[in-house]
């Protein structure tokens, strides 16, 4: 078996967080700021984030994120091969993981309105699909 080439690894964690990056603020700035306001006022979420460094915390978060997909990617195409496919489908299943049954359950129980989980799913799943096809992208052996 191949050894994982850690500095494309690296790179393609590096890159895929940026895309990520870009479309969690999309998701969170442009989608749903005015959600966001709406249940703040309405008393559902707080009006201001319980950590004051949460916007860093987070965006740490999608970097380790990404990089364990970046290296999931290059651990698996030897089994499953390289390129796209394998990529999607590694975005795919940690994405799910991810994403789905926390905001499942703010969707059930929350009482905020249920777009916000919806795109907050979004926002872990697609982001996840992101990162890895760009991981994938960048990785050689």
């Amino acid at each position: 078996m191949a050894a994982v080439n850690m500095r494309r690894v690296a790179l393609g964690a590096v890159a895929g967080w940026v895309v990520w990056g870009i479309w969690s603020t999309i998701v969170n700035v442009v989608i749903l700021s005015a959600h966001y306001a709406e249940e703040a006022k309405d008393g559902h979420i707080l009006t201001e984030a319980r950590y004051k460094l949460f916007i860093l915390y987070w965006f740490i978060a999608l970097f380790i994120i990404s990089w364990i997909l970046a290296w999931l990617y290059a651990s698996v195409r030897a089994t499953r091969g390289a390129g796209p496919k394998t990529a999607l489908t590694v975005g795919l299943a940690v994405g799910f993981a991810i994403a789905f049954p926390v905001n499942l359950t703010n969707a059930a129980f929350a009482p905020f309105d249920r777009i916000l989980p919806f795109w907050w799913m979004l926002d872990l799943w697609v982001g996840s699909i992101l990162a890895t096809l760009v991981a994938g992208f960048l990785y050689r052996d």
